[in-house]
């Protein structure tokens, strides 16, 4: 049976929640972010904000630059998770297969569904009524085969849109499609297919198999199915996580290695606590140390290992340095997770 998926992404979603409670914010630019003088960055704005060029992990200061007249709200987590479970609990109503991204968006596999006589493209434009009436927001959607589609589709027509591709349009629509259209295809990967003079996925689905894998790896595979429209992942009902992280953006700029290294002890609580919930049923693999320049150059360092000690985020935290021996404005720390069971870890004496 062809698959039916939808992708539906609320627009502007903290943004939206704030006007909708809020409605004198609407025809006025305003973001949802961290304050100027703390470093802090934009999480979401509206659509009168990026107007202007106003951007989601801008920095605040930078994006009062663009607007002055920038209303900058601190937001409130709680009620926009409110929100996301109301519009999830929405999404229930018509399937049991939802995959959710984030708090603002989801996969959902309608095939097979009794709802609006099986058809997806009335399934998604219920589910938008509804949002709109019930929640008070807008959400876009896409209606494709496959998930890859579905989610290039919901930004179509956005905001407050829906597009469709019909298993019939796939071959015509991917020829024209930008590369950069594909998930996974950052500005880097971008540039490398433009020095192949390839800027569509026409143009991409002109090369071999062995050509992509030879110049991407792995990422060449993918590259030459979704040039061709193929996608056969699943929606996904439950996804593993794979990491847990901290990180802290600081005030002023940390100006040198013996700073960075203070402040180890209480990233690493604080990662500790956020892993408590989770250390029965999965086990560390690795460690990661993340470390943001002041001119917003950032790398990472990380190293296999199931049982972190202290010792192991200093090495790495040097090492992350020395790469820029420069001003430092955030660090982080994460675990990465192992795919299985714990066999139970040593993993929670870094302080001790």
């Amino acid at each position: 049976m062809q698959r039916k998926i939808i992708h539906c992404d609320c627009d502007c979603f903290f943004a939206a929640v704030e006007m909708r409670d809020q409605p004198a914010l609407s025809n006025i630019p305003m973001a949802i972010g961290g304050s100027s003088d703390r470093r802090g960055v934009i999480a979401t704005c509206n659509y009168p904000a990026r107007e202007y060029g106003v951007r989601s992990a801008m920095p605040t200061a930078q994006a009062l630059k663009l607007c002055p007249t920038l209303t900058v709200m601190s937001g409130n987590m709680a009620k926009y998770r409110e929100a996301s479970q109301q519009v999830m609990q929405i999404f229930r109503d018509y399937t049991n297969l939802i995959e959710p991204l984030s708090l603002d968006e989801a996969f959902l596999d309608v095939t097979g569904v009794p709802h609006c006589q099986g058809s997806a493209t009335l399934i998604a434009e219920e589910i938008r009524n509804r949002v709109r009436e019930e929640v008070g927001i807008t959400i876009s959607a896409g209606v494709a085969p496959n998930k890859f589609l579905a989610k290039v589709a919901s930004d179509w027509n956005k905001p407050d849109g829906l597009f469709v591709i019909h298993p019939s349009q796939v071959a015509t629509f991917i020829t024209d499609l930008p590369v950069k259209k594909i998930s996974g295809v950052g500005a880097k990967t971008a540039e490398k297919l433009k020095l192949m003079d390839i800027e569509t996925c026409g143009e991409l689905g002109d090369r071999s198999l062995p050509q992509l894998i030879e110049r991407f790896g792995k990422f060449g595979q993918r590259l030459y199915e979704l040039a061709r429209g193929v996608d056969e992942r699943p929606v996904r009902v439950s996804r593993v996580r794979k990491s847990i992280s901290v990180e802290h953006t600081y005030s002023r700029d940390l100006p040198d290695l013996e700073a960075c290294l203070e402040q180890l002890p209480r990233l690493i609580m604080e990662l500790e606590e956020r892993f408590q919930k989770h250390k029965d049923a999965r086990a560390v693999s690795g460690v990661v140390v993340k470390v943001k320049f002041f001119d917003f150059v950032q790398t990472t360092a990380e190293h296999s290992v199931a049982a972190p000690e202290l010792s192991h985020f200093r090495q790495l935290l040097i090492d992350a340095y020395h790469r820029g021996g420069r001003p430092v404005r955030l660090i982080g720390l994460g675990y990465r997770l192992a795919s299985e069971e714990p066999g139970q870890p040593e993993q929670l004496s870094l302080l001790s």
